[in-house]
């Protein structure tokens, strides 16, 4: 599937939620609004897009958030959109906290590899920026996934957290080093990917400066002098990736504001709401909720959740030429750039947590 660009679309992130346990500052603090639970695609709704996208072209999903994993039946579904046709990886990105008790459903379901959230190593200031006390958690799932021998990626945001004010570093703590280089040490002793990721303009990410990826990678050459390209492929995701010598793992860098990748965007993201949107920096796409439930195979339970059944509905044929052309508008509406850069050209207003990870 090829948008009005020529640019191939194959790659597709899916929010089955927009609830999470965790309360980080720039994308979930408290008093966000969420969604009415029957608003959120079930899973054979979300199963039907994802046959539609194979059947279009679209090869690699990541389930997101919210947080997915708090979503009751997570690894069922990822087993569920592994057997459609089509799809060669299905990859995960959550925030830790519940994966070490979910990994092994997750690896009998077949995922094929997890990215966990992580923006600092000071248990302090971990706790102030996201809410939770929950540093040692989310550092023993990192451990535990790579144990398990599946591919392992460590997201952080690069906000320069001391300049935004952030104190929570721990007392009595010595020699403090940047945030970024206690995160990027992983990468020493783990066969870990640990990327940087540059904060965008969008939600209450508004509120923070971005660190300037240009000035990341300079710090990074200073404190790493043998740093060298790593040509290898590591995903589908945009990141430019470089080893260190006597690191098991991989930094990556995934600079959307000082490095814009926009003319090799491969992606298109499905909001837990079922809205198909093309690009971050607009509010543009489709309502494939709109599409799915607008016959009569869309019935109601009683407590008011949606029931649908893919398999049972008499009109498949049907529904998957309205879905396909649907998912194809958006894609020839998708827009050749956006304009981060620009922030007051920006329309899209919503929240990350709404959009999905």
């Amino acid at each position: 599937m090829k948008d009005s660009y020529g640019r191939t679309i194959d790659y597709m992130r899916i929010s089955i939620t927009d609830r999470c346990n965790l309360r980080c500052c720039y994308c979930m603090p408290h008093g966000a609004q969420k969604e009415p639970a029957a608003q959120i695609l079930t899973f054979e709704e979300i199963q039907a897009v994802a046959i539609c996208g194979a059947r279009l072209g679209i090869r690699h999903i990541k389930i997101t958030g919210g947080e997915p994993l708090v979503r009751r039946g997570c690894c069922r579904l990822v087993k569920m959109i592994k057997e459609v046709p089509g799809i060669e990886t299905v990859t995960l990105t959550t925030n830790g906290i519940r994966l070490e008790e979910e990994l092994p459903g997750l690896l009998e379901a077949g995922i094929d590899g997890i990215n966990i959230s992580l923006d600092t190593r000071d248990r302090a200031r971990y706790h102030q920026i996201t809410g939770a006390d929950g540093l040692e958690t989310v550092e023993s799932a990192i451990q535990a996934a790579c144990r398990s021998g599946i591919p392992v990626k460590v997201n952080a945001v690069s906000i320069d957290f001391d300049r935004a004010g952030f104190a929570g570093r721990d007392s009595g703590t010595e020699h403090l080093v940047p945030d970024w280089v206690s995160v990027a040490e992983l990468a020493r002793i783990l066969p870990v990917d640990v990327r940087f990721i540059e904060m965008m303009p969008i939600g209450y990410g508004r509120q923070y400066e971005t660190i300037n990826h240009e000035t990341l990678f300079k710090e990074m050459q200073k404190r790493y002098p043998g740093m060298e390209p790593d040509g290898r492929r590591h995903g589908a995701g945009p990141a430019v990736y470089y080893q260190v010598p006597g690191f098991k793992g991989s930094l990556g860098l995934i600079s959307a504001m000082h490095g814009k990748f926009c003319k090799d965007c491969s992606r298109i993201r499905l909001t837990a709401s079922g809205f198909l949107k093309t690009c971050l920096c607009y509010p543009d796409g489709e309502d494939l909720r709109a599409v799915l439930r607008q016959d009569q195979a869309a019935k109601t339970r009683e407590n008011g959740h949606w029931e649908w059944k893919y398999a049972d509905c008499p009109d498949a044929p049907d529904l998957q030429k309205r879905l396909s052309e649907a998912m194809e508008k958006a894609v020839r509406s998708k827009p050749g750039a956006h304009c981060f850069e620009q922030p007051q050209a920006m329309t899209e207003q919503r929240n990350m947590i709404d959009i999905g990870g």
